[in-house]
């Protein structure tokens, strides 16, 4: 493979201005506006070819139309009340304990990334649980770190909870059971060191009484909650039956649909814009850009620094190679260009250190994960301040390293099983 170095430097402009495309998110410029037409000069150029871009299309497009679906459920279910109800009970069931409510936010963060993907925790969740907090009269910062943190390390567990997962699922070979029972481990214990470091480090916060205990509750959505939980059972049974996890997914999303278009709750206008269409064409973008540094170099580069192997010492390399890679060059793009050179230098175990890397490394700056992007924005919404760059890569530098090594640990110890 020979490195072409004009061409590696034309691709790696059109990265950062994507990425700092996605970073300002204007409505004048959106990301696509930039990913795309960089990844059609690329191909103009012949830095890539049509086909080789044709091909990464197509390769990425069932993982791009899960995410678009996933995304619909999620909003539907929003809809439906769904993270209004899970927050009221979380902070009813909490009482009058600051702890208590925080590791319930924990618990709810977790599961809803696990379940729903980080996007929902993000952008539907994280607004509630700030809300929630300001209702109670009890100091944010905890909880909204909770939702934010969990929204990339809780996204260990299902090929489904994470669009870094969904790019790597079909790499590994595994099922959707298979992939979930060997990352189960390292989800509970990245899940209980974000708690433990979290509640450690914002102790003083915790300390501060709850002003007004939550008593009322909403009648439960019982139709999201039925819709969701099967949706999640027809995972596992598509897994065994070679059907596409989209399938179960798009059920759910019909039936909510249903339901709230007949009742005129939405329109198809609104669906458009939850199925958020321009994310799904930067993914598209954004995959050409990094196909043009893997084909000039990157490749080469991350398969000469991936430790190969699947011991304890390799993983714990791949997983930390990721994670600086995820802080430099944000975490999708990271999974892109790290896939190939794990592929290569080793299977199914060094994959799956990559993804520990790249879903727990970006907490450690905001760059790492658009996720943190969206968090970021979140706070200003509400009008919440928004913490620098500087304390949030503090709070990263005090959960990050611990949350990485252990879950790796841990994804070793499944493996030996």
């Amino acid at each position: 493979m020979t490195v072409d170095v004009v061409a590696l430097v034309v691709a790696g402009v059109l990265l950062v201005a994507s990425l700092v495309a996605a970073v300002v998110d204007s409505p004048r410029v959106p990301a696509a506006a930039v990913a795309v037409p960089g990844a059609l000069v690329l191909a103009l150029l012949g830095i890539v070819g049509w086909a080789q871009a044709e091909d990464t299309v197509r390769e990425v497009a069932p993982t791009v139309g899960f995410l678009v679906v996933i995304l619909l459920l999620s909003d539907l279910a929003d809809r439906e009340g769904l993270f209004t109800w899970s927050a009221a009970v979380t902070a009813r069931r909490a009482g009058r304990s600051p702890q208590g409510l925080l590791v319930r936010v924990v618990a709810l963060s977790a599961v809803v990334t696990a379940v729903l993907s980080l996007d929902a925790t993000v952008v539907l969740l994280t607004p509630v649980v700030l809300a929630t907090a300001a209702r109670m009269r009890v100091p944010a910062r905890p909880h909204a770190y909770a939702a934010g943190h969990l929204s990339n390390s809780a996204s260990l567990l299902m090929p489904v909870s994470n669009l870094t997962n969904l790019l790597a699922f079909a790499a590994t070979g595994l099922t959707f059971l298979h992939f979930t029972a060997l990352m189960a481990a390292p989800w509970v214990v990245a899940v209980l060191v974000e708690y433990v470091v979290l509640r450690w480090l914002f102790r003083a916060d915790l300390r501060v009484p709850v002003g007004e205990p939550v008593d009322h509750v909403p009648p439960p959505p019982v139709l999201a909650l039925v819709v969701v939980g099967l949706t999640v059972v027809g995972f596992g049974v598509a897994s065994l039956t070679d059907i596409a996890p989209v399938w179960p997914a798009l059920v759910g999303v019909l039936v909510l649909a249903g339901k709230q278009l007949v009742r005129r709750r939405t329109r198809p206008v609104e669906l458009v814009v939850a199925a958020n269409l321009p994310f799904a064409l930067f993914v598209f973008g954004l995959a050409v850009i990094v196909l043009a540094l893997q084909l000039n170099g990157l490749e080469r580069l991350l398969t000469a620094v991936l430790p190969a192997g699947d011991d304890l010492l390799a993983l714990l390399g791949v997983a930390a190679v990721s994670a600086v890679v995820a802080n430099v060059l944000n975490n999708l793009p990271a999974t892109l260009a790290l896939l190939p050179a794990a592929a290569a230098v080793g299977g199914p175990p060094t994959l799956l250190a990559v993804l520990i890397g790249v879903n727990v490394g970006p907490n450690l700056t905001y760059v790492g994960s658009l996720a943190n992007l969206l968090w970021r924005r979140v706070f200003a919404a509400t009008g919440e301040e928004s913490p620098s760059a500087a304390r949030f890569s503090l709070v990263g530098l005090a959960t990050v390293p611990l949350t990485l090594v252990l879950a790796t640990v841990a994804l070793w110890a499944a493996l030996q099983i």
